[in-house]
């Protein structure tokens, strides 16, 4: 029996567990419908880049690949930002987008007709165009396995509308699905690396784990918590790491953000960093922002870096010992290869943790508007074993150092492409992945207005998260950096109208309300909690950029 070439893509991808296709569709309506294949959903968004970003926290939390689709012309280029999202972030993405028809495909020329493969390329792992309606199975099967090979990855496929409507013979998606090995280039010598490691354990008197989001993708979190507590080594994460042990572990000694000591005026890096005598960087990845100057403080240090890819940038991070492998069977293996260790002495983190929940205990009511430490510890009372989101944004920084994580992936933001606008999208996505768990979703008014469209998307999809905007009226990680450059900030570079979010969620369908103090902060989360729908909170805030404490961010 005949099938398209449309229907074969769809079930070729929910073979391999894609269920949900986020995206916006053009003309190429006619080759596609998106009802072909029964178990595969297609979520309308507002904008493209909602679709990529979606997609990506889908595929993020799922550990499986997702797809999203744009038309073509703009709608493919409207989707790339969402591509380098799950490019920087390390997401599985099948990103598709429509293309003029073969015969009539003149990149520039034709109207709305852009080079696709040539924009995607430097994004993805993989990009390539339909040439023949027969070759799709093939294509999607690459664009799988390429997108799961460590670094995980984006891969693209354009799609000319002719080809994409035409009938093809056969029955192609019987094909068997490819499977692909979780690393990249496997170090042939890495067990015996691995023993020198150890012995690193054994004569250090202060290891620190630095821990990244490749942990997680490998299955590798309940391994590595098990040798943590076993030899009382304390664990540090990326932004993106956060959770792996839960907010209050003895050994959780926090997520990294080189904003912290100036937002705690407190000099944290030291603290954390300082007295460590040997670094295990298990699941390392640069793009993530802990940076190796964020660590080079205090004692000398020995680095060993754990990584399923071959380490990209040698120049900016040289380990004394460096091993490609998987990382959970390297994390077993250290753990059977310290076995008769006795545990370690975790050095002291008293003052920092003082000072963390001072800030968090700050009774103070400021008359210019509620402070960003005050927000987060009124969602922390009242988020329960849920999700805890953030767009992008000064305030973000706030989150990683106090937003409780009690799982992996508890807290979610975009460490490494970090663009205005991810928050609302990212909520959604972590609502979809997981329906019984509330999501709550902080965001500043520049980010969360500049994709503010898709609170309809929220609406009629019936998604229950709870989103938080800190409105200052202004872009205020922009004022920082004006304050920290020239001592004054420039109103009209970083200064916005006043927005009504209240008004503008109901416009949308969508119940709010504003809270300015933690009273009805709290009093407004806990009845978004329990709603069952949207709900958007508005919180006047303020930020103290003259205080003096920002003057060495550890960026």
């Amino acid at each position: 029996m005949a099938t398209t070439t449309a229907k074969a893509m769809l079930e070729r991808l929910h073979q391999y567990g894609v269920d949900h296709v986020f995206g916006v569709v053009g003309r190429e309506a006619s080759a596609i419908l998106f009802d072909e294949v029964e178990g595969l959903d297609f979520v309308l968004t507002r904008h493209e880049f909602t679709a990529g970003v979606m997609a990506d926290v889908l595929a993020r939390i799922t550990n499986r690949p997702q797809a999203c689709f744009a038309t073509l012309g703009p709608g493919m280029t409207n989707l790339a930002t969402g591509v380098a999202t799950s490019a920087l972030d390390r997401s599985s993405v099948i990103a598709l987008a429509a293309q003029s028809e073969s015969y009539d495909c003149y990149p520039n020329v034709t109207h709305q007709c852009l080079d696709s493969t040539a924009v995607m390329g430097p994004l993805t792992k993989f990009s390539v165009q339909l040439e023949r309606g027969e070759d799709i199975v093939n294509l999607v099967d690459s664009a799988v396995l390429n997108s799961r090979i460590e670094p995980v990855g984006p891969s693209f496929i354009s799609l000319p509308v002719d080809l994409l409507g035409a009938e093809l013979n056969g029955t192609p998606t019987d094909a068997p699905l490819v499977r692909a090995t979780a690393t990249h280039a496997l170090d042939a010598d890495w067990r015996a690396r691995l023993d020198e490691a150890a012995e690193l354990v054994r004569e250090a008197e202060n290891p620190l784990l630095v821990v990244g989001s490749a942990v997680i993708r490998a299955g590798a979190v309940d391994a590595l918590r098990a040798l943590a507590e076993r030899l009382n080594i304390p664990v540090v994460t990326t932004y993106t790491a956060k959770g792996v042990l839960p907010h209050d572990h003895p050994l959780n000694y926090g997520a990294i953000s080189g904003y912290m000591d100036g937002i705690l005026g407190h000099p944290a890096l030291d603290e954390i960093f300082g007295p460590a005598d040997l670094l295990l960087a298990i699941g390392y990845d640069y793009a993530e922002d802990l940076r190796p100057s964020m660590w080079t403080r205090g004692r000398a240090k020995t680095t060993v870096r754990v990584a399923p890819e071959v380490n990209p940038i040698p120049e900016l991070f040289r380990a004394d010992i460096d091993i490609v492998t998987n990382v959970a069977e390297f994390v077993t293996a250290l753990d059977d290869a310290t076995s008769g260790l006795a545990p370690k002495t975790r050095h002291d983190l008293s003052a920092l943790r003082a000072r963390v929940a001072e800030f968090l205990a700050d009774p103070t009511e400021y008359e210019d508007g509620m402070r960003v430490h005050q927000v987060i510890d009124c969602m922390n009372s009242v988020l329960d074993n849920g999700t805890f989101v953030s767009d992008i944004g000064f305030f973000r920084h706030y989150g990683v150092l106090f937003a409780k994580s009690d799982q992996p992936y508890g807290f979610l933001t975009s460490a490494g492409c970090s663009s205005f606008g991810y928050g609302l999208p990212a909520a959604m996505a972590a609502q979809i992945a997981r329906p019984g768990e509330p999501v709550f979703l902080i965001a500043g008014d520049g980010g969360f207005h500049s994709n503010s469209a898709d609170i309809e998307t929220a609406v009629r999809l019936g998604l229950p998260i709870v989103m938080v905007v800190v409105n200052n009226d202004r872009n205020g990680l922009i004022e920082l950096y004006q304050n920290l450059g020239h001592q004054r900030s420039h109103a009209p570079a970083v200064g916005f109208g006043s927005v009504d979010f209240v008004q503008l969620a109901e416009a949308n369908g969508c119940e709010a309300v504003r809270a300015t103090d933690r009273t009805s902060l709290l009093a407004a989360l806990t009845k978004g909690a329990g709603l069952g729908r949207p709900f958007l909170i508005e919180v006047p805030v303020a930020y103290d950029f003259q205080s003096g404490g920002f003057a060495a961010l550890a960026i």
